[in-house]
């Protein structure tokens, strides 16, 4: 596994939570449409997708808290599988160092 695969996953994940946090800002704001924000992998890097949701014609916001506190949540745990992931690979490679010195 590479480095720039956890960087990417990370990345992806804070364009989530950026999303996530614009939506629940504007719970109060009449007529917001909220946007939603998917995940794709292609194996060697994570992408994240970021599209309006589909209007459902009212005039309060549309943003469902039922939705984005989990999604804030995932993107939260994600992020630190990730961060320990790289502290993983920074300590083997540390130790591989410190055998071949």
């Amino acid at each position: 596994m590479n480095i720039s695969n956890n960087i990417s996953s990370i990345q992806s994940h804070q364009t989530m939570m950026n999303t996530n946090a614009n939506n629940i800002a504007n719970v109060n704001t009449d007529g917001f449409i909220p946007s939603d924000t998917k995940m794709t992998s292609n194996g060697t890097s994570v992408s994240a997708n970021t599209r309006l949701a589909d209007d459902n014609g009212s005039i309060k916001s549309q943003t469902d808290l039922a939705k984005e506190i989990p999604d804030q949540i995932i993107a939260q745990d994600a992020t630190a599988v990730n961060v320990t992931a790289i502290k993983a690979q920074d300590e083997m490679l540390g130790s591989l160092l410190d055998i071949k010195a």
